[in-house]
């Protein structure tokens, strides 16, 4: 497994790459996005891990770059912001997980590990139907009456998850479980955020909305 650090701060790059050496990964850093960004069209990456305070371009620049091209690679941001509005802009950036400095390395190899199984977990080769949209697992592409939707790893893993419970109505604990790995914290708002989200690129411009809430409950697309 290879993956692409971009951390401008040298002594934190190193921690980075030595904690991932330890765990078998092949590490590539980068210290600002424009390089970042090269490195990426060069190579092939399992999974990247952005900083967002990156001098000259910022990381979350770089994400919506890279999104233009793969919307399926796994994006993990690793930041010293840590409000929830940051949280917000990362992943709407296009970052699949928002994690904040500092960190335990444990909790980084762990989510790390989530992503690529999230990723893995994709190559199934099934098409799931809900009325005319359609999410083709092999080829990891979304489309709604024919129209292709760009959905980012965490996004199409999500609505992956909704699909294949059609019609039954799920908690943000079983959500977060499932998507995120990890319980349900009420602080959280990642599964709300990602919801709204899936919404818009989903339900936007068409007469009837798929995914619907239940107040008190969760989240249900029927």
């Amino acid at each position: 497994m290879r993956i692409l650090a971009v951390e401008d701060e040298d002594k934190m790059a190193q921690v980075i790459k030595r904690i991932l050496s330890e765990h078998g990964y092949i590490v590539d850093l980068a210290s600002n996005g424009i390089v970042g960004l090269q490195h990426f069209n060069e190579n092939q990456y399992d999974i990247l891990i952005i900083d967002v305070m990156l001098p000259g371009e910022s990381g979350l620049t770089l994400c919506k770059k890279i999104r233009e091209t793969d919307a399926s690679i796994p994006i993990l941001i690793l930041s010293a912001l840590d409000a929830t509005d940051d949280t917000v802009r990362g992943l709407e950036a296009g970052a699949d997980d928002y994690m904040s400095k500092p960190f335990e390395s444990v909790e980084l190899i762990a989510r790390i590990r989530a992503l690529l199984r999230r990723g893995s977990d994709l190559k199934q080769n099934t098409i799931l139907k809900c009325n005319d949209l359609e999410l083709d697992l092999s080829g990891r592409q979304a489309k709604r009456g024919g129209k292709v939707i760009q959905l980012t790893l965490k996004e199409f893993t999500l609505l992956e998850y909704l699909m294949r419970n059609q019609g039954r109505v799920l908690s943000r604990s079983q959500i977060s479980e499932r998507a995120w790995e990890r319980p349900y914290d009420l602080n959280d708002n990642n599964v709300d955020v990602y919801i709204n989200m899936l919404r818009k690129k989903v339900d936007k411009g068409y007469d009837i909305p798929l995914i619907q809430t239940v107040v008190g409950v969760g989240y249900v697309i029927r």
